[in-house]
């Protein structure tokens, strides 16, 4: 079957191209107007991929993103918009996006993001990994993105959950910056290596009794980070 892409696009012009060049790589293209229309069709179900205005009639775009998000769907959801302003891109993300393009853009950029995007969906489809896992002080669910510590039940963010699950799959081996980005990313546009760093430090937030002194993420110096699911306190690297 042909991946079904939900483009929820006011410009009728753009949304008409998008639908023609999505057809021709094999896609199939599912046009709404407005958020409002985008959410009926999402709720019909079938959909592979979000390519999704921010600048919409009534409920923008990152309001439809929270509201997807809410319902527990991790459909991909790329963010389509002239609004390229870096506050507007990291909201994009934290509201749940996977990645974000600024109009005007180039085609063959777009289908590449589309194309990452799909490569990093096969990846999470074809790994099997517990429904959860003890790592320091938080009982994680890899599969719900979900997190329990003594403090209480913790939400985490899709990026979170994807860079536990990778450096999980290599439980004990370094992994390196590079690798995170391209498997958690993607595309290499938006994101850099302190954004990795930064993802760190809020995963550290949640698993570490001392984040400062991290027992069970931790820095490889010069590569990444590897994942201890028990480590003695002499063994700590910081």
């Amino acid at each position: 079957m042909k991946p079904r892409i939900l483009v929820v696009e006011d410009d009728a012009h753009l949304a008409d191209g998008l639908a023609i060049n999505l057809e021709l790589e094999s896609y199939e293209p599912v046009l709404a107007a407005s958020a409002e229309d985008g959410l009926i069709a999402w709720q019909r179900g079938g959909v592979d991929l979000i390519l999704l205005d921010v600048m919409l009639p009534g409920m923008d775009g990152f309001a439809f993103c929270a509201h997807v998000r809410r319902a527990g769907d991790r459909v991909p959801i790329l963010f389509l918009t002239a609004r390229g302003a870096g506050q507007d891109r990291i909201r994009g993300l934290d509201e749940g996006g996977d990645d974000y393009i600024t109009k005007p853009f180039e085609l063959a950029e777009l289908l590449a993001r589309i194309k990452s995007i799909f490569r990093r969906q096969d990846w999470l489809r074809g790994q099997e990994v517990p429904a959860a896992v003890r790592i320091g002080r938080a009982d994680v669910n890899l599969q719900t993105y979900q997190a329990t510590t003594p403090d209480g039940a913790v939400e985490l963010k899709e990026k979170e959950a994807m860079i536990l699950r990778l450096l999980y799959e290599q439980l004990g081996k370094p992994v390196d910056r590079q690798t995170i980005l391209d498997r958690v990313w993607g595309f290499e546009a938006y994101p850099t290596m302190r954004t990795v760093d930064n993802f760190i430090l809020s995963l550290r937030k949640i698993v570490e009794v001392d984040p400062a002194r991290p027992c069970h993420i931790l820095t490889v110096h010069g590569v990444g980070y590897r994942l201890v699911c028990d480590a003695p306190p002499e063994t700590r690297t910081v």
